[in-house]
């Protein structure tokens, strides 16, 4: 909800642009038009499934905040444990990919900045099997919202070989 003069924005519990994918289900809270292309911050339900691959920003950081739940986030080479109240900053240029650890959800705030995530899940939420699986579709899109993939998610010490 914004003001009735635009100066400022709320949005309750359970409120605003969402995305209810097969692995989260992402809250937009303050959108790029909200901050003026300042920065987007997003709510992130992670399901016991999510993994995001190895990836980096050229001209965005991101930050998260850990709310519920562990996941296990890889930067710079190193996993780390982020468990409530965790924080990690991600400057632009760094490698990082992350998971849910345990087989349980989490749930994360996100600070994109500057904005424009927010554009990139709207894009997606309107595209079809066939679009994903455009290699040329998805190169433009990642270039269009600085995504540089890289590659899976890099192994873990806890997994085991099976």
């Amino acid at each position: 909800m914004t003001s009735m003069n635009g100066q400022f924005s709320h949005m309750p519990p359970g409120e605003g642009t969402n995305y209810d994918w097969e692995n989260d289900h992402t809250f937009v809270k303050v959108s790029s038009a909200d901050s003026g292309g300042a920065f987007t911050l997003m709510e992130d339900n992670l399901k016991s499934s999510f993994a995001l691959g190895l990836h980096r920003h050229d001209q965005h950081a991101e930050t998260f905040y850990f709310v519920e739940g562990e996941v296990d986030f890889f930067v710079e080479g190193d996993w780390i444990r982020a468990t409530p109240g965790t924080t990690i900053h991600v400057p632009s240029g760094v490698a990082h990919a992350c998971k849910v650890a345990g087989g349980g959800t989490a749930k994360m705030i996100m600070i994109f900045q500057p904005a424009g995530f927010d554009g990139f899940l709207a894009e997606i939420a309107g595209m079809t099997a066939k679009d994903f699986e455009d290699e040329a579709k998805m190169a433009a899109l990642n270039e269009k919202y600085d995504i540089v993939p890289m590659g899976p998610v890099p192994a873990h010490p806890d997994d085991q070989d099976v």
